[in-house]
Order: C-alpha cells, then sequence, then structure tokens
C-alpha cells in the first residue's frame, strides 16, 4: 500500500470510495468538497493505493487555530 497526496485522475474513484465507506451526505457534494480542497490546501487530501486501486483516505483541514480530518474512510475489502 502506497500513500500519496490526491491527483485528478483519482477524482471518480474517489468520489466511489467515499460512497462506499458512506462518507457522502445529500447536502453535501462531493466533487464541490474535492474542488474546494483542491484550491486552498490540496496537500491535505491524501489517498492510499494498492494493486492500482484506492482503499483509503483522509482530507485535513486547518483553519489557523484547530486542525480536523473530514473523509477518513477504509474500504471494507481492507
Amino acid at each position: 500500500m502506497r500513500i500519496r497526496p490526491f491527483q485528478p485522475a483519482d477524482e471518480a474513484a474517489l468520489v466511489e470510495l467515499w460512497i462506499a465507506c458512506e462518507l457522502t451526505r445529500p447536502w453535501n457534494d462531493p466533487w464541490r468538497d474535492i474542488e474546494r480542497k483542491l484550491v486552498g490546501s490540496g496537500e491535505l487530501l491524501l489517498v492510499a493505493e494498492a494493486e492500482g486501486s484506492l482503499v483509503a483516505t483522509g482530507l485535513a483541514g486547518l483553519d489557523g487555530h484547530r486542525g480536523g480530518i473530514n473523509y477518513l474512510g477504509v474500504h471494507a475489502s481492507r
């Protein structure tokens, strides 16, 4: 397994993983969440890849005072 920064080519697989991990909510558009993250601090969107597939994800944030992690998930097969 390799942990690495998100790459634009990962977008569809990442949203699929978020859905599989039940991390999405009807009121949040995951595609927009990715877009917003890439504008400000894209290096804080990480994925784990194994055998050519995304298997885990973590999206970190920092507001200047506090840090947090969103969209933290691991595929059920892992």
